[in-house]
């Protein structure tokens, strides 16, 4: 896991409890102590020790001793930062990184065929799954006839000409006159 992601995690777990949030909001008011967060919230003292530890792990709350007492206050430099760091889109989206892929093509494949026939052709995403399950039938690096593509393509939908065009549009074969080739992987 990368340190941005872990970072990102970290910040997303440390909010993902409604008392670290309810401490969040008291400490964006104003400085407050331990025993002032667990009389506001009715909680022990120990359990809000517990939550600013997190917060503080993920940077979010800072901590100013005076005497016996410590003073927790909202990091806003910090969270401002966090965000422009690692609240992007990018590094959101990052968090699905390690989702099996495969599930949705699976799903995808079994939606648009019965047996190897190709029953509708589709849209967006879904197109792009099925044109690589077809682009997998033909050898990598290999050239092949305008012909013999349209005979494998053809196993799977009549409509061979949308596919061969389809293919080549999505990089997932090449096209020098009536030659094809799938490109090296």
């Amino acid at each position: 896991m990368t340190e941005d992601r872990s970072t990102l995690l970290t910040f997303f777990k440390a909010l993902a409890d409604e008392s670290r949030l309810k401490i969040v909001g008291l400490l964006a008011q104003r400085e407050r102590s331990v025993d002032e967060l667990a009389d506001a919230l009715d909680l022990k003292a120990p359990t809000v020790s517990h939550h600013l530890k997190r917060l503080r792990d993920a940077g979010l709350v800072s901590m100013r001793p005076d005497g016996t007492t410590h003073w927790y206050t909202l990091d806003t430099a910090s969270l401002q930062a966090a965000s422009k760091r690692i609240l992007t889109r990018e590094q959101v989206a990052s968090i699905a990184d390690d989702v099996d892929a495969s599930a949705e093509e699976r799903k995808v494949l079994r939606t648009f065929f019965e047996g190897k026939t190709l029953v509708s052709l589709p849209r967006g995403r879904k197109r792009e799954i099925v044109l690589r399950f077809l682009a997998e039938r033909f050898a990598s690096g290999r050239d092949y006839s305008q012909e013999q593509v349209n005979e494998i393509l053809a196993e799977h939908h009549d409509d061979v000409a949308a596919l061969r065009r389809w293919l080549v549009d999505h990089g997932l074969m090449e096209r020098d006159h009536r030659t094809y080739r799938r490109p090296a992987d």
